[in-house]
């Protein structure tokens, strides 16, 4: 089910140029109508549900219709995210809530290393991948 606005929570991200959710949307859906200053979802039928851009609004004011086997029928789901984790919240029909509180990082906020550690110069023409030999515990890989 896709991503949808709540607008009236949706403030645009505070009229900047480029909202939260549209910096984050790894399929570029999300969108800002610059004449009220509200986001959007241009096209749910495209909508990943990956959840980015629910997990980075700072108004809470984008949510995903949870399927059956994630969220039972009727309940919502709403994430809470900090520096350093995610609080899921799951509210059921019956009023019920329960919290699940998650580890967003392993290293250190800005600390990644884009190449893993590894340091290979990469070559398009060959037959290994990436990381290997290092990342197998080899000296050197056969090739044909």
């Amino acid at each position: 089910m896709p991503s949808y606005v709540i607008p009236e929570k949706c403030d645009g991200c505070k009229a900047l140029d480029k909202t939260a959710c549209q910096h984050i949307c790894p399929n570029d859906l999300m969108v800002l109508n610059k004449d009220i200053m509200k986001a959007y979802n241009r096209e749910p039928e495209m909508c990943w549900e990956c959840y980015n851009c629910v997990k980075i609004c700072p108004t809470q004011a984008i949510e995903v219709r949870g399927y059956a086997d994630f969220v039972p029928m009727g309940a919502t789901v709403t994430p809470m995210r900090s520096s350093d984790s995610i609080l899921w919240t799951v509210k059921f029909r019956n009023g019920m809530l329960k919290r699940f509180k998650f580890p967003i990082r392993t290293t250190s906020e800005g600390t990644a290393e884009p190449e893993g550690g590894y340091s290979t110069e990469p070559d398009l023409n060959s037959e290994v991948l990436f990381t290997e030999p290092d990342s197998i515990g080899m000296d050197q890989m056969w090739t044909k």
